[in-house]
C-alpha cells in the first residue's frame, strides 16, 4: 500500500505504476490508524465478514483519508465503505453517502437507514440522487470521492458517465482525489461485461476519467488477483465462495491544482 507519490508526480498527466504493498509495522504492537479503524470493537459483524476480500485498511490508506476531511462515496449501498470513511474523518469531518433510487428501492433502503442510525455515522449526510449528477451543488471543496466496485454498474444503469465524472470534478477541491476500484474485465472489452459479469475494462475507466480533466496519480496492486480468469460473474449474489477474489484495479486520479 502506498500513500501519495512524490510531489513531482503531481504535475504529470500520467504517473508510472509502483508496487503497492503495505509497509510492515515496526513491531507486533504497532497498528496503523487505518488498522485501528478496521479493528474497532463496535464494527458490525456483518462488515467484518467482508473484510478479507475488501481490504478496508488498505482502502483507507489508498484514499489518504484523514480526520477533518470532506469526502463522498458514490452509490454507497448499505454503507460498508461509508462507515469506514466516517470513522476515518471523525467528528470534525463529513461524508456524503450517495445512492440512486434504483439501489435504494432494490436492496439498500433498510440497511442504509439502519447504518445511518448508528452513532458512529452521525457525520454522514444522506444524499438520494442519480449518478448523472450525484452531489448537490452546495457540496464543494471535497478532499476525496470514492467509487468502490460500482463504476461498472453505471453502464447498465444508463448513467451518463461523462456527466458523472464532470460532476465529481466540480465537487472536488484542487488537489482532491477521485478513487475508483472495480472488477477487471478482459483487456479490450470496454463495457461489454458490465451487466453480465459485473466487470469493466480498466483502460475504459482510465480514459473516461482523464477525459473529465483529471490527472492520473497512482494505482495499487493490493486488490489484484492474477489467477482470476475474468470470465465469471463477480457480483455478490452470483460469486458465491469466490466473492472478493476477482482481479480488481484500484486507480487514484487528482484534480489539478
Amino acid at each position: 500500500m502506498r500513500f501519495l507519490l512524490a510531489a513531482a508526480c503531481l504535475s504529470l498527466v500520467g504517473c508510472s505504476h509502483t508496487p503497492a504493498t503495505p509497509s510492515a509495522p515496526a513491531s507486533e504492537d504497532v497498528i496503523s490508524p487505518a488498522g485501528a479503524i478496521v479493528a474497532a470493537a463496535d464494527r458490525p459483524e456483518s462488515d467484518r465478514a467482508l473484510d478479507t476480500g475488501r481490504h478496508p485498511a488498505a482502502l483507507l490508506e489508498f484514499v489518504g483519508v484523514r480526520p477533518g476531511m470532506k469526502v463522498a462515496e458514490l452509490m454507497a449501498g448499505g454503507g460498508y465503505t461509508t462507515e469506514l470513511l466516517a470513522r476515518a474523518v471523525g467528528p470534525r469531518g463529513v461524508v456524503y453517502g450517495e445512492n440512486p433510487r434504483f439501489v435504494l428501492e432494490r436492496f439498500a433502503e433498510k440497511p442504509w437507514s439502519e447504518r445511518l442510525a448508528r452513532p458512529v455515522n452521525q457525520n454522514v449526510v444522506r444524499v438520494d440522487r442519480e449518478l448523472d449528477d450525484p452531489l448537490p451543488p452546495e457540496v464543494t471543496d471535497l478532499d476525496a470521492v470514492v467509487s468502490n466496485i460500482i463504476y461498472h454498474d453505471t453502464v447498465w444503469f444508463g448513467t451518463d458517465r461523462a456527466k458523472m465524472n464532470a460532476a465529481v470534478f466540480r465537487a472536488l477541491k484542487p488537489g482532491g482525489v477521485y478513487v475508483i476500484l472495480d472488477s477487471s474485465a478482459m483487456p479490450g472489452t470496454g463495457v461489454r461485461d458490465a451487466q453480465t459479469l459485473h466487470r469493466i475494462d480498466e483502460q475504459t475507466v482510465r480514459d473516461e476519467v482523464l477525459a473529465a480533466g483529471f490527472q492520473f496519480l497512482q494505482d495499487s496492486d493490493v486488490w489484484r488477483n492474477p489467477q482470476d480468469t475474468r470470465d465469471w460473474d463477480s457480483s455478490p449474489g452470483a460469486a458465491g465462495a469466490r466473492r472478493g477474489t476477482s482481479d480488481r484495479f484500484a486507480l487514484k486520479f487528482i484534480k489539478p491544482r
